[in-house]
């Protein structure tokens, strides 16, 4: 019975009849709103999108890996360790930065100076934050450009990576070629009053052309400037674009005939690049993506809706025990028990399968 105060239990007995309807409507109401929330709460999950939810047989191949400035989590950032050490981590392609230097060697370098991947400070005091394309190839030459990875890294080869020097764009041309893998790098314009300011691309495509092996067919040619130009100079070489998409008009907009993410290092997002269909991505990690047989977190459709069915009737179960040991006593405590354990099992077969 209700503990209502001494005047509402008179008041009930006056008028039992309207009291009774009254707390019957509240109870509906809020039964209706539980039961409301609970099918909405239920029915929400199913209507969720993820690409990694996919019909079975559906999942394409894994995105081809292409190591960026190398594998710069195993070497010094655009060395021949790194670019080594990224065809062996499985990397099918090389991603680099070039720079042209003041007597017109392209030479690889992300970085606008010297300062951070070079002993310059050492080597040449005066000119620490001089453009790194305003240095002579002689130079350069003198720089040592593995050094420094030694302070920010526990690398287990470091003897090599202290003796890695800065690397030119046609011994990086030779070794790719050697090992049979594509090229895609990014072409800094030189400073004003650098000698090859208005020729870089022609002084570029020199060297692709006629001073290393590689075959054109093997460059991924990204830089924007003169594109005519190079098209016509070199129609062999494979012209790409790079431009910072959302993701909706990369799913909404015209289909490109290949799509590359960067930087895609997390296997996580690996796993969401390959569920999406992306061909390539780029990345600081391919030591860890190229072991992955499949993403981390694919389910078929059907399976998705049955787990979340076997959740659902496990929380409902979980609570029904629950209130039955409150008004049955211990003894209904062992079934409470052996049930949850038993709807466990039955999901983590699930994921398992």
């Amino acid at each position: 019975m209700c503990k209502y105060q001494h005047f509402q239990v008179l008041k009930c007995l006056f008028k039992p009849q309207q009291h009774c309807v009254c707390a019957s409507g509240r109870r509906g109401l809020i039964l209706g709103l539980y039961l409301s929330t609970l099918s909405a709460l239920y029915l929400v999950p199913l209507g969720l999108y993820s690409p990694c939810i996919k019909e079975d047989g559906t999942l394409g191949p894994a995105p081809a890996l292409i190591g960026h400035r190398g594998a710069p989590m195993l070497a010094p950032e655009n060395t021949l360790m790194a670019f080594e050490k990224a065809v062996e981590a499985g990397s099918g392609g090389l991603e680099t930065d070039v720079t042209i230097s003041l007597d017109g060697v392209p030479f690889l370098m992300h970085d606008q100076t010297l300062r951070r991947t070079t002993n310059v400070q050492q080597v040449f005091p005066n000119r620490t934050d001089s453009p790194a394309a305003m240095f002579t190839w002689t130079e350069l030459e003198e720089l040592n450009a593995g050094a420094w990875f030694l302070s920010v890294s526990t690398t287990y080869d470091r003897l090599q990576a202290e003796k890695q020097t800065v690397c030119s764009l046609q011994a990086f041309l030779h070794l790719a070629a050697r090992r049979d893998k594509q090229v895609i790098f990014d072409l800094y314009r030189p400073p004003r009053g650098h000698p090859y300011r208005d020729t870089w691309i022609q002084r570029t495509l020199e060297v692709i052309q006629n001073e290393s092996s590689i075959h054109s067919s093997q460059v991924l040619w990204l830089p924007s400037e003169l594109r005519a130009l190079v098209q016509d100079l070199d129609p062999e070489l494979q012209q790409v674009s790079g431009s910072r998409l959302p993701l909706e008009e990369l799913q909404n907009g015209p289909a490109p005939s290949s799509t590359n993410l960067y930087v895609v290092s997390q296997p996580w997002l690996f796993s969401l690049a390959w569920c999406c269909g992306v061909q390539s991505v780029t990345s600081n990690a391919p030591q860890l993506l190229s072991g992955m047989s499949s993403p981390l977190f694919l389910m078929v459709t059907a399976e998705y809706a049955q787990v979340h069915a076997l959740k659902y009737t496990q929380v409902h179960a979980l609570k029904y025990t629950r209130s039955s040991t409150r008004t049955q006593g211990p003894r209904s405590s062992t079934s409470y028990q052996v049930h949850v354990l038993k709807e466990t099992k039955v999901v983590n077969q699930v994921f398992s399968s």
